[in-house]
């Protein structure tokens, strides 16, 4: 069984590049990707696989990959996947439009259909300030040929694995398709419960405005408490600039420092609604409770009042309202219990699951 894996880019080790590195290892095969940058690969599975790229990778500019995203359906379609016999695409863009015949089967692991066409629109052209003007009507009419190329590109795919109910109830929304939910990969061993405790609470999250750190800054810098931010990105300049006393930017940590940091936090804070939220699941692996906004992924990895309490709008008020109520209760969050809840997730069950999802679909694939 010649076996095909689809991943829109590999520019950087994130929670996406997480599953397919699992899936690989379950089904090692040629990646076909639409950029490479070999060099944050280095010393990963990634780097001694075959890597096919696209036309995309060879044009100037190439390293501001979102920049390209009219070429994206296109790119994604010139791949000649014909020698192939199982097809695997990891996507949260356009991996899933992949060209294929009706003998070969095509699972598609979603991480989500594209936010930022469907129900992210209208917060993406206000935070871009594309909202108004000829800009915004190009950028409009661009979104509607990619909404449309989208849901009928979901029809190419065989079966559909998510990994969150909160995520296929959007598949069926946006494809009106059924989705599998298999939790992703936490890599939970490398984070532990600490004995310490520092003053602080911390927040885990790349900069850019739909993750809504700025209401987390706020509300902080109104209580006066103390918040570091770990990560970075496009709004981290922005953010720098409301910030004040107590507000400290960390940048990107390597894993043990992040799991340092983690562990001796009093809470971690999350405003972002996540998909399914690999964060949440690594701070309550070090025991930590999570104060996350009430919807999204957060609701299947969270357990309100046990390991973690929720905010349920995001407002300054809201969020400083939950915080304070955390503080008169921090006694009765238990470590061991917040843990043992982060445990659910392990790469290894995801492992087990997949395969064993995979398999049954191709034993029940009649065309192969």
């Amino acid at each position: 069984m010649s076996t095909a894996l689809i991943h829109e880019w590999l520019v950087t080790m994130a929670g996406a590049e997480s599953v397919l590195q699992s899936i690989h290892s379950l089904y090692p095969g040629k990646i076909y990707t639409l950029f490479h940058n070999k060099e944050e690969f280095q010393g990963t599975v990634f780097e001694k696989t075959a890597i096919e790229t696209s036309f995309l990778q060879k044009l100037p500019f190439s390293s501001k990959h979102r920049l390209f995203l009219p070429l994206f359906p296109m790119a994604i379609e010139q791949f000649d996947l014909r020698e192939h016999d199982l097809i695997i695409s990891s996507s949260y863009a356009v991996a899933k439009g992949i060209l294929n015949s009706s003998n070969q089967l095509h699972i598609c692991y979603c991480h989500s259909p594209m936010r930022y066409i469907w129900d992210l629109t209208y917060e993406y052209l206000e935070a871009e300030g594309l909202d108004r003007g000829v800009k915004s009507f190009i950028i409009r009419s661009m979104m509607h040929y990619i909404r449309i190329w989208d849901q009928v590109s979901a029809s190419r795919v065989n079966e559909f694995v998510t990994n969150s109910y909160y995520i296929a109830n959007r598949i069926k929304k946006c494809y009106n398709r059924r989705a599998k939910v298999i939790y992703p990969p936490v890599d939970i061993d490398k984070f532990s419960v600490s004995d310490r405790k520092d003053n602080y609470f911390i927040t885990v999250s790349r900069l850019v405005p739909y993750k809504r750190i700025d209401i987390l800054i706020e509300a902080f810098k109104k209580m006066k408490l103390r918040l570091l931010i770990v990560g970075d990105g496009p709004s981290r300049k922005k953010l720098e600039k409301i910030a004040g006393p107590g507000i400290e930017f960390m940048g990107y940590l390597p894993p043990q420092e992040l799991s340092d940091l983690l562990s001796k936090a009093r809470a971690f804070v999350f405003c972002a609604e996540e998909d399914f939220g690999v964060v949440n699941v690594e701070a309550q692996a070090c025991g930590v409770p999570v104060i996350a906004y009430g919807r999204g992924g957060a609701l299947e990895t969270v357990i309100e009042n046990r390991t973690g309490l929720f905010f349920k709008q995001r407002t300054v008020d809201s969020v400083t309202e939950k915080v304070e109520e955390f503080i008169r209760t921090e006694d009765r969050f238990d470590p061991a219990v917040i843990r043992k809840n982060a445990e659910k997730f392990p790469r290894s069950r995801f492992e087990s699951e997949f395969k064993a999802f995979v398999d049954k679909a191709w034993e029940r694939f009649p065309y192969k």
